[in-house]
This record gives structure tokens, sequence and C-alpha cells, in this order.
């Protein structure tokens, strides 16, 4: 059975301007100064890297630990109470999951991850979950698609990405790449050329 891998943030839920917020937060509480490219710096950055940007480029007197910490549980509270779905979002992953083996390859951390599929109720879909905090590197290194392969038995497949950084890293482990480019923060036209076919929404996969 082939293998489809979807990232989370962007694609199944709507929520990179939600972890945008909670890093803002946490900046502006803790002595830190934001600057302009900070979001889109810290796009597909996995928690041991964002934490440290944060503490090193934004000024935050924490440790990354004490970042890392405070905006997962801004992210975990912000979620028990409203869960941003994209349209289309669960049914997209029951109407694959019927023909494929599915990954999921996510800059979030493990706690976000888990709460967001079993809020979805489709945690039990999934054969293969990583996290870019389980890994060496974030996204774009191919490092957490890879690892999902690994754990599929697959030597490739297609991916789901909305990001530049994610598309970067799906193409650069070898899978199919179906960008759904994210409307907050688009991806460049390098890196949709890199793309094997780009969608306006999750119900146009078909596959």
């Amino acid at each position: 059975m082939s293998v489809v891998v979807f990232d989370l943030d962007g694609v199944l839920v709507d929520s990179e301007q939600v972890w945008d917020q909670a890093r803002r937060e946490v900046v502006a509480a803790h002595g830190g100064r934001w600057r302009e490219s900070a979001t889109r710096d810290m796009l597909g950055m996995s928690s041991k890297e964002w934490s440290v940007y944060v503490v090193e480029q934004l000024g935050a007197q924490l440790t990354p630990d004490q970042v890392n910490a405070a905006v997962v549980e801004a992210m975990l509270d912000g979620y028990r109470q409203h869960l941003p779905l994209l349209p289309g979002a669960r049914e997209a992953v029951e109407r694959l999951a019927e023909r494929y083996r599915l990954g999921l390859a996510s800059s979030s951390n493990r706690p976000v991850i888990d709460l967001v599929l079993e809020r979805m109720g489709v945690a039990d879909r999934f054969a293969a979950t990583v996290s870019s905090e389980e890994v060496a590197r974030g996204k774009p290194a191919p490092d957490v698609y890879l690892d999902v392969l690994k754990r599929l038995n697959a030597n490739t497949g297609t991916a789901i990405e909305d990001s530049e950084s994610g598309i970067r890293a799906a193409h650069g482990a070898g899978l199919r790449v179906i960008a759904i480019p994210n409307p907050h923060f688009p991806p460049s036209e390098r890196a949709l050329a890199l793309a094997d076919e780009v969608l306006p929404d999750l119900d146009a996969v078909r596959l």
C-alpha cells in the first residue's frame, strides 16, 4: 500500500498565525523585542531551533526550554478551547486512509500533535507521526520526512504541504509533493516549482 504523509500546521489546522501570536506574547512578556522577519524566519523550525532563536535573536529573558514550555502551553490551552481545523481536514484524512498508509511530519511539538489528532478523532488513522523535535534538524531539512518513511518502512510516497520550508523538506526526502499554498505565509514561486502538483485545498486532493 502506498504512503501519504500530511503536514499538520497549515494543512490540517489553520495554526501558523496562532503559533506566531503565542511566540509574540512570550517575547513581549519576557523582555524581548519582535523583529519584522521573525515570523518567516521561524517557519518550519523545530522547537529546539525556534526556542533558541527567541532567546538569541529576539532577546527573551528565558532559557530556550522555558520559551518552549511557555509557547506550547499557550498552544495547548488555545486548542482545548478551539481547534482551528481547516475545511475538509478530517474528511481528507478519512478518505485517504481508506487507500493509503498515512504518516504525519510536523514541526509542532509532540504534545500538540497528539492533542490535535485526538480532538480531530483521527489519531488511529496514522501509522506513524513524527515531530521535528524528535529528529536532528527541522524543516527545510528532510529529516522529519525521512524518519516518517523509515517508520512506515517505505522508500517514498506523497507529501501534502503548505509552506516553503515544508515543500523543500518533502522534496529533499524524495517524496512526491502536493502543495496547498498557505494564504497567510505563501511559499515562493521557486519553492512551488519543486511541487509536483499545486492545489487550492484539501477537497481537491484525490491522488
